[in-house]
């Protein structure tokens, strides 16, 4: 079991059109479009970087995950997503360490990956997106 890379950090902005211009315009950061991830309710405008991504979150509904980071915290960097090469086993592995997970199980996620995420409380508080990319699926 192994750690690739940061895949993504998910930045969830209190004004997202103005972090989607800072990125894109004057960073200059490629646009790679935008998905909606329904069972998560956000919208993710995804900005790619030569081996990784920064991901602008943006509520679809008030009782989003999305809504409730940015009504508690304000804004920032919501998560930071791992990429992994095999996620059931290192989901089996973090279970078997006692580690609290917000998903037992693999569900879908954008850019046709699986994800699952830790709970904070088991990272000192950092919310962690693990990542498996489905390629040719």
């Amino acid at each position: 079991m192994k750690i690739l890379r940061i895949n993504h950090l998910g930045i969830a902005p209190k004004a997202p059109d103005q972090a989607k211009s800072f990125l894109g315009t004057l960073l200059g950061l490629q646009n790679a479009g935008k998905e909606i991830v329904a069972d998560q309710k956000v919208q993710v405008t995804f900005f790619e970087l030569e081996k990784s991504r920064l991901e602008i979150l943006e509520a679809t509904e008030p009782s989003s995950p999305v809504a409730k980071f940015i009504e508690d915290r304000g804004g920032g960097i919501q998560h930071v997503a791992l990429e992994v090469d095999d996620l059931e086993s290192w989901l089996t592995a973090l279970k078997e360490n006692g580690v609290q997970m917000i998903d037992s199980q693999p569900r879908k996620g954008a850019h046709n990956t699986l994800i699952a995420f830790v709970h904070p409380r088991s990272t000192g508080g950092i919310l962690v997106e693990l990542v498996q990319e489905m390629k040719g699926i």
